[in-house]
């Protein structure tokens, strides 16, 4: 009997728990964990914030749990691995053994790295605790103060408001989300934001917390400016946990470098989701993704492979679909500039291969409440943003992820006027020729 160790109980190693089980139905499975809830719906904590659906509702029947799985479940902390020995020691002394183990660690959010923010517990968004303590916080606040250009800033900006509470949101740049919307774009977000009292603070950095002890009174821009509050939240970006492989002696980069098979540098030790840097021996070049429906793809991928399969990881387009200021916006490939070297060029919620968008042609249809972005290459389309009016994100998701030829339509693709029609034709006859028939 194979026996399976899994760290992480999120998305990543739910999937390749239900992977395994499947192909493997008497292996022993074994989860370990320091998340104290065990395996929740991580996107819906927005709407937890926000008020739009309960605690509860993050725990649908419909995932999967560990008594469905014949899984047991261990929650505490990892401390060491011994890959040579097949052993993995907890903090509290207790060593697991394990024929093949999965890394699904994820990651964690990068705190402030300005003066008096090692004093005040600045609130994140990693966790249900989190979302927890943020909610708990809020219900007393007067002001507070958001840091950060991502989408878990965005949410916690919304969260926030929505309780009532007054934000003052600091932008590093000059406008929201740079490295994937375009300006107009941001100004679409911007708008809806400030429509709800939002206070946006463009090209402000934080350069000083003022707190008495551990209560946050003001923050200090590097402008000088002093802006009170009694709530501050940061989301700058994330770090993969990836500690115990680089303890062990496994490859890490940004990540913990993985093959197509997901991989480390020990072939019986596998990484997927926001803790595996994907290397394609194509091109060379690798990614770090914090996306739900990544780590789930990765996740299964790795399951099935630890239970004796051979398959590769197929690198599909990234692809996310969120609530920006209000607006129900998909993101599919690659649609922005080249990403930021450091440890900062990724938030939760995005993947930096968004970020790889080569020589290409920038299409905008819609009006004013509803716009697509598309990214026309020379022979398919490598990207698209959609925001409001959701219509042809499915079709631009397959004709992205299929690297569809649109060499025929390219012209009418280039016409703002005749886009969204050439998009939906060419949507129909890929389904005719190349769909899979449902079952």
């Amino acid at each position: 009997m194979t026996r399976y160790l899994i760290v992480g109980a999120g998305v990543s190693g739910m999937a390749a728990a239900e992977a395994i089980r499947r192909a493997d139905p008497r292996g022993e499975i074994t989860l370990v964990s320091d998340d104290p809830f065990g395996f929740y719906s991580r996107p819906g904590l927005a709407y937890y914030l926000s008020g739009e659906v309960t605690e509860p509702a993050l725990f649908p029947p419909a995932l999967p749990t560990f008594q469905k799985l014949s899984a047991r479940l261990i929650t505490a902390r990892a401390a060491a691995l011994d890959p040579d020995g097949h052993r993995l020691r907890l903090e509290d002394g207790r060593e697991l053994p394990y024929d093949r183990l999965l890394l699904a660690t994820g990651s964690l959010a990068v705190p402030l790295p300005v003066p008096g923010g090692e004093s005040i517990p600045a609130l994140k968004l990693d966790n249900l605790s989190d979302a927890r303590r943020i909610l708990a916080a809020a219900r007393s606040a007067r002001s507070a103060v958001v840091v950060g250009g991502g989408i878990t800033a965005l949410e916690i900006v919304e969260g926030l408001s929505a309780r009532g509470v007054p934000v003052h949101y600091l932008l590093r740049g000059e406008r929201v989300w740079p490295a994937v919307l375009d300006e107009e774009e941001a100004r679409l977000v911007e708008a809806e934001l400030r429509r709800h009292g939002i206070r946006l603070h463009t090209n402000s950095e934080v350069a000083e917390v003022e707190h008495r002890g551990s209560r946050v009174q003001a923050v200090i821009t590097r402008s000088g400016q002093r802006i009170p509050c009694d709530l501050l939240a940061v989301a700058i970006g994330v770090r993969p946990r990836m500690e115990l492989a680089a303890a062990a002696g496994l490859q890490v980069e940004r990540g913990i470098r993985v093959n197509l098979r997901l991989q480390t540098s020990r072939p019986d030790i596998y990484a997927a989701g926001d803790v595996a840097q994907i290397i394609d021996p194509a091109t060379g070049a690798s990614h770090l993704n914090a996306l739900w429906g990544l780590g789930r793809r990765q996740g299964a991928a790795a399951g099935r492979n630890m239970a004796g399969g051979d398959e590769p990881y197929p690198l599909p387009p990234p692809f996310n679909i969120t609530r920006l200021g209000g607006l129900v916006t998909t993101v599919i490939g690659a649609v922005g500039r080249q990403r930021r070297a450091g440890p900062l060029a990724i938030t939760r919620g995005e993947s930096e291969a968004w970020q790889d968008a080569p020589e290409s042609v920038t299409i905008v249809t819609g009006d004013h409440g509803s716009r697509t972005r598309i990214l026309v290459g020379e022979r398919q389309l490598v990207g698209a943003v959609v925001m409001g009016d959701q219509l042809l994100s499915r079709p631009l998701l397959d004709l992205v992820g299929q690297c569809v030829d649109i060499s025929a339509a390219r012209p009418e693709l280039l016409h703002p006027a005749q886009a969204a029609g050439a998009i939906q034709r060419l949507w129909e006859k890929w389904k005719r020729t190349h769909a899979r028939p449902q079952p």
